[in-house]
């Protein structure tokens, strides 16, 4: 039987309600901006995560938005700050990772603000990236996994594979980072090895990762999918979990849940806070291909293309699924 945890409310730390943060330099609003999602638990799950981090600091408003598939909006959220009299916001994107949408579509939803209220002034930070907060965080979910309760078979982790599950994106940089995080998280663990693979857009797919990974003939698989917050991708990786557990039942397959609220990532989305504050944001633009399409058509980085999305929750046709098309496709801006 597949070992799992899906609850959000249990992937809350009792660490959180006694978590100490530095002090921001300015109270200045922070705008915090999530991907967005049809799934109204995945929805709460980030409502409720900024309703934390402000809990945490009363000092300034920490305004809820999202970029597409849901409300309030990037826009409401500004309109929200400029009602209360804000004309300088901090504003943060709780991603993973540099993709198109903090690159691109974000920044094009803030120039449009800007249009509509030309007094706004924007202090853009950062996606959280591969940091030692994350690191700690899945290690800590690592050796729980460990215990006797959740490795009733006392697998060795010398005959268990990692399975780790990115998003995926239509930005190669981004991906490549998924690879680096999974990569980075193996080192040094015991883990016989570690597979990567996607659950949507790019590939390999994770059908296919589960395919890699039984090639070691392992006794144990642990699913970790990275991600923030519960919604249908997140669930949809449990489904698949479960059904190569029924296929594959001699293969103890153990499911790791979403973040959720965790002390690691309130104490990050603070860096990044205090980094939009002290002007010290840093991206990799060299690797962006948003850039790179900028530089062949002669004009800036991303703030002044046309503003387009692509809904990761959306039963459309998949048009990446084709791994020829996928090729051609990728470097392709937007």
């Amino acid at each position: 039987m597949l070992e799992t945890s899906h609850s959000s409310t249990a992937q809350i730390d009792s660490d959180t309600f006694s978590l100490q943060l530095p002090a921001l330099p300015i109270a200045r609003p922070l705008l915090a901006i999530g991907h967005g999602t049809r799934d109204p638990q995945g929805r709460q799950a980030f409502l409720d995560f900024v309703a934390a981090y402000q809990n945490l600091d009363p000092s300034r408003p920490v305004v809820p938005c999202f970029l597409e598939l849901t409300e309030p909006t990037i826009q409401q959220g500004v309109d929200l700050c400029i009602e209360k009299g804000f004309t300088e916001l901090s504003a943060l994107p709780i991603l993973l990772f540099a993709a198109r949408h903090n690159k691109f579509d974000v920044t094009n939803e803030l120039d449009r603000a800007r249009q509509r209220h030309p007094q706004l002034k924007f202090y853009y930070g950062r996606h959280f990236g591969i940091t030692p907060n994350i690191l700690e965080l899945w290690r800590k979910r690592l050796a729980l996994l460990d215990e006797p309760e959740r490795n009733p078979r006392n697998i060795p982790r010398s005959e268990t594979v990692l399975l780790f599950v990115g998003r995926g994106s239509s930005d190669p940089d981004a991906n490549g980072d998924v690879y680096k995080m999974a990569r980075v998280l193996w080192e040094g663990s015991g883990y016989q090895t570690v597979e990567t693979c996607f659950i949507g857009i790019t590939h390999p797919r994770l059908e296919e990762g589960f395919r890699r990974a039984r090639l070691y003939q392992p006794k144990r698989i642990i699913v970790l999918p990275y991600f923030l917050f519960t919604g249908a991708l997140v669930k949809k990786i449990f489904d698949i979990a479960n059904q190569q557990q029924e296929k594959y039942p001699d293969i103890a397959i153990a499911c790791l849940p979403e973040m959720g609220i965790q002390p690691q990532l309130l104490r990050l989305l603070r860096e990044r806070e205090i980094e939009t504050q002290l002007g010290q944001v840093q991206m990799n633009c060299e690797m962006c291909k948003f850039r790179l399409a900028a530089l062949n058509h002669s004009h800036s980085h991303g703030h002044d293309h046309h503003h387009h999305h692509h809904h990761h929750d959306s039963p459309a046709p998949d048009p990446y699924a084709n791994l020829e098309q996928y090729h051609n496709k990728i470097w392709q801006a937007p």
